[in-house]
């Protein structure tokens, strides 16, 4: 099928060939696509084959020399044989003229055939810098490595991810045998980690079959589970060997590690050791570290674990500092995946919870003790300053404000506005998946929380 691809672009195909034989007869094949073909004896000084493409008028592109170096750049760049364009230039006489060098086009020994240990920081971004030219330089790499029982070799690196754009545009390639293949790795490679880029190199990965076929291989389940333990297995290294490093780096790592997480039992077991926590006052810990450093001021009356957060310093900055002069720690989660990380977290850590810190007064965050408050207002005074309160509030679309009375302090803020938790996360819920459409039809709801200790 590969060479029958030549008569797509060409009225007809010779075949010259000598065998290395001595005493063989040079052979001419000649065909214009139809069923019949010619074989006749030729004159040929040198063994070897050489096939000639008389290329039909519709597709002169292919005699275009920026054209032919484009297709042998993405499909013979790194063949282990040489393969030769044309001949090296020289500037002479204010021109570029041929030399009797011949150009070879391709590396035969790239980076991923060659052992760790005869590599450099410096050959690994380079390679890099080859394979995805212009953009910034990766976190992190991985070289893969292994004999039994499969074949696979590799390099996949931790690119900086600027925008969703990035994602798409620069893909794993996929090589057997130093020969590319495709650059759609669904299936082989886990899904979270579609992220990385580099090359993946196998002959053990079944080429011309079909997708669904492909995810069913057993081989290639082997492969993905390989790939997963030792992306894992790297992050570990690299947090035990040169933590301020991975913390320097953790804002462009968090959404890897938070995906795989979500969406890899085994990958969720490995990163809980070297996953991080980001408080607003820029300091990181592991879950372990944070469980410690908190459960001794943040467990409530019931005994449950409470993880403040919130999503925007600037904007949260008053509920963020009343938490703090109480002597809590709050957690910034500000990434696109940090709501589905959080609900992932609230299921696997045993009585925890998570609250943002502007979903309630800090004392019913944390609430100490059963004690209920007493506003110091009958019904009648209730009414009439909600109606006060209530007159004074701007007209905001798909907007509901509850107005409520409580003691909060004689220094506090006069009046608090928070939003419910459980409603707040649906409706983020909402924005990201459409079956939860429902929810982002619902007003925002607020509570608008008068002091009624407020002189």
């Amino acid at each position: 099928l590969g060479f029958y691809s030549s008569f797509m672009v060409s009225k007809k195909v010779e075949i010259r060939t000598l065998s290395y034989k001595e005493g063989a007869q040079a052979v001419m094949w000649s065909c214009d696509g139809s069923p019949a073909y010619e074989m006749t004896d030729i004159e040929k000084s040198e063994r070897g084959t050489d096939i000639i493409l008389y290329v039909d008028d519709d597709n002169k592109e292919f005699l275009e020399e920026q054209r032919i170096e484009t297709l042998l750049k993405k499909y013979c760049r790194f063949l282990p044989v040489p393969v030769v364009f044309g001949k090296e230039q020289e500037w002479k006489d204010g021109k570029y003229v041929d030399t009797d060098k011949d150009r070879v086009i391709n590396d035969m020994e790239p980076a991923w055939t060659r052992k760790p240990t005869d590599l450099t920081d410096e050959d690994y971004r380079k390679f890099y810098a080859d394979l995805y030219p212009g953009i910034d330089e990766p976190l992190f790499w991985i070289h893969l490595n292994i004999d039994y029982p499969f074949k696979l070799t590799g390099i996949l690196y931790f690119p900086k991810i600027k925008n969703n754009i990035d994602i798409n545009r620069y893909k794993i390639q996929l090589y057997c045998n130093q020969v590319f293949v495709t650059d759609s790795v669904e299936g082989i490679v886990p899904d979270f980690l579609m992220l990385l880029q580099g090359v993946i190199d196998s002959p053990d990965i079944p080429l011309n079959v079909s997708r669904s076929y492909l995810q069913s291989d057993s081989n290639v389940k082997k492969i993905s589970g390989y790939i997963t333990k030792k992306v894992s297995e790297r992050l570990q290294e690299i947090f035990n060997s040169d933590r301020k490093q991975f913390e320097e780096k953790w804002d462009d790592l968090k959404i890897f590690i938070e995906y795989g997480m979500l969406s890899d039992e085994k990958f969720y077991e490995r990163a809980q050791k070297f996953v991080l926590l980001k408080d607003t006052e820029d300091k990181y810990y592991t879950l372990d570290e944070y469980k410690k450093l908190i459960e001794g001021n943040q467990t409530d009356k019931d005994g449950q674990l409470v993880y403040l957060y919130a999503t925007d310093k600037e904007a949260q900055y008053s509920y963020i500092d009343t938490a703090v002069s109480r002597g809590y720690d709050v957690l910034l989660m500000n990434g696109q995946l940090d709501p589905h990380f959080i609900g992932m977290l609230e299921q696997k850590l045993e009585k925890s919870r998570f609250v943002r810190v502007d979903s309630d007064l800090i004392d019913k965050l944390i609430k100490k003790s059963d004690t209920t408050s007493n506003t110091a207002l009958d019904e009648q005074q209730r009414d009439m300053m909600t109606s006060v309160f209530k007159s004074q509030i701007p007209a905001m679309e798909k907007s509901d404000f509850l107005v409520m009375f409580e003691p909060v302090g004689a220094t506090a803020q006069p009046i608090v506005i928070t939003q419910n938790e459980f409603m707040r996360r649906m409706k983020d819920m909402a924005a990201i998946q459409s079956g939860m459409a429902f929810y982002g039809e619902l007003p925002d709801s607020y509570n608008l929380i008068v002091n009624t200790d407020h002189p």
